[in-house]
């Protein structure tokens, strides 16, 4: 194992992108360690590695970027269980893992509806934020586990949290009401009724959310 993390660590250091490391910690993504590898080509070396519980393990405990992302790719679908899950979200360091997590690991899971119905109702907000997340990214593959959720009552949750004070709280909750209004009119009708609270706010990034929202799902005349 120590051998296949030595060889993990050299082919980040050939991969290096040292401008692109100094950019995210701008933009306030700070890790241990960041080599600056994009995803695109993590995807490429993670064909390398073998496919792996313990290694993934193993790099999702170290405190840098690309071996937080490389574990989310390289952990056994069929070997990742409800306790794990619970496990990981709770050790999401910041958006960036939560949004590779979901796309690589926890949308592939057939329990995944149960995690979006667990997670959206949980006080924690990190964690509801991760809910909210995955069940954009069920929306978005078209998953049929999403019909095993309550969209209704997740809904209602999404749209209490447009108001919330955390910024990526109310970033995945808009986000994945985006995509759920697209697939029914029920829904995306639903939606521009309970946030028009939003559209009198003395709140800016509420008014935007309001604006955002609305203009998705307004019909315009020709």
């Amino acid at each position: 194992m120590d051998e296949i993390l030595q060889q993990i660590r050299t082919d980040l250091r050939r991969s290096m992108n040292g401008i692109a490391s100094k950019s995210m910690r701008e933009k306030g993504l700070h890790y241990k360690l960041n080599f600056g590898v994009d995803v695109p080509r993590l995807r490429e070396l993670s064909k390398r590695y073998p496919i792996d519980a313990q290694l993934a393990e193993l790099l999702w405990r170290q405190e840098t970027r690309e071996l937080k992302i490389l574990a989310t790719m390289l952990y056994p679908v069929h070997e990742f269980d409800m306790d794990k899950a619970d496990e990981w979200v709770k050790e999401i360091p910041n958006h960036e893992i939560r949004e590779q997590v979901s796309m690589n690991l926890f949308q592939k899971l057939d329990f995944a509806d149960k995690l979006v119905q667990k997670w959206t109702d949980s006080k924690d907000e990190e964690v509801r934020t991760s809910g909210y997340w995955l069940f954009a990214r069920l929306l978005i593959v078209k998953s049929g586990l999403v019909n095993k959720t309550n969209q209704n009552e997740i809904m209602e949750k999404m749209i209490s949290d447009l108001s919330a004070g955390s910024y990526f709280l109310r970033l995945s909750a808009q986000r994945a009401l985006t995509f759920l209004g697209r697939t029914a009119e029920s829904f995306s009708k639903k939606i521009l009724d309970g946030i028009q609270d939003l559209q009198t706010s003395g709140d800016a990034a509420k008014k935007e959310i309001f604006d955002s929202l609305s203009f998705e799902f307004t019909d315009f005349p020709d």
